[in-house]
């Protein structure tokens, strides 16, 4: 089994924890190779990753990424997000050709249940599994023409390599970007999406579950996808039983001090693990976690009124963010 990750100094210690919880919950899988595609790593956090290795007798394979840049032959605007997001659109370039197939996760995930059947899934030549997300806002679908078309979250895909090379998904992905000036509302996930559509297999929901199975009732998850297909109630219901991969999608976060994240106790499991085990929170987020936790008390009842509002708000939030980059830069 091949796990992927993209990562930089600053994010480390999270995808250190991510990588524990795998081995720990994969123990049955005979090999498991984790490629971390690292930018700017320190001597310290890559020798540390070994430790991991060596700890769990699995290998940890290290591919420093250069400039993102480098990569693209068009300007690209992230909106707020880290421009290392971008890596997973030519893996391919980055990984050896002897992986044909491999699990893409997002530095923010945890593995808490067995990978064994989702690394097996027949995807049916389809070149990427992924799980939809039936939150994501009508206007990105819109200028996606992806109207009528299941979107699907990219923080966890199964990609098959071979085809994806086969094929030239990358630069597909890459043109589709370009062709849109660099610029989509999210960013890489969109051009996954806009470019693969009826090539993507729909992984269940405990493969990548998130924040929006708690906010929103099935139903209202149903209305959202309009005529679009979507997974059966007794889907979501199992995925919310018995999750495989928590991905802490959004602002709460388990490592910013205040917040109260459903499955914020299994983070810190596997972090105890790492040898960031002393890792200390992020502070300043107390009083927006107070806010936050009333908004969701008051908002309960009104799944739909929240849903427009915190759509409605993440454009500004964004802006919001895409400022704070360019202040720590």
């Amino acid at each position: 089994m091949n796990i992927v990750y993209t990562t930089d100094e600053a994010f480390t210690a999270k995808v250190a924890a991510g990588i524990c919880s795998v081995f720990e919950n994969n123990k049955e899988m005979e090999q498991i190779n984790v490629y971390i595609v690292g930018q700017n790593l320190s001597e310290t956090s890559c020798k540390r990753f070994e430790k991991i290795a060596e700890k769990y007798k699995r290998n940890i394979f290290i591919i420093p990424l250069g400039k993102i840049e480098d990569y693209l032959d068009f300007e690209y605007d992230t909106g707020g997000w880290n421009a290392i997001v971008l890596a997973r659109l030519f893996l391919e370039k980055l990984l050896p050709e002897t992986v044909e197939k491999v699990i893409y996760l997002d530095g923010d995930t945890i593995n808490i249940g067995s990978l064994k059947k989702m690394w097996n899934t027949d995807m049916h030549e389809k070149v990427v599994g992924a799980c939809i997300e039936a939150t994501i806002s009508s206007v990105n679908k819109k200028i996606l023409h992806m109207e009528n078309i299941p979107y699907v979250n990219a923080g966890v895909l199964l990609i098959d390599l071979k085809l994806w090379r086969e094929q030239a998904v990358g630069r597909k992905i890459l043109q589709f970007y370009c062709k849109n000036n660099g610029k989509l509302p999210a960013n890489d996930q969109d051009a996954i999406n806009g470019t693969l559509k009826e090539n993507i297999y729909y992984l269940k929901p405990e493969y990548n579950f998130y924040n929006i199975y708690w906010f929103y009732p099935y139903k209202v998850l149903k209305k959202l996808m309009g005529n679009t297909e979507y997974y059966s109630k007794n889907i979501v219901e199992n995925a919310k039983k018995h999750p495989i991969i928590i991905h802490y999608l959004g602002e709460e976060r388990p490592w910013r001090a205040g917040n109260h994240h459903p499955y914020k106790s299994d983070y810190y499991r596997y972090l105890r693990l790492t040898p960031w085990k002393d890792e200390k929170d992020e502070e300043g987020w107390k009083i927006y976690f107070i806010l936050w936790d009333i908004f969701n008390f008051v908002m309960k009842p009104f799944p739909e009124v929240r849903y427009k509002i915190i759509n409605s708000l993440i454009p500004q939030f964004m802006k919001w963010r895409k400022k704070q980059i360019k202040r720590e830069k």
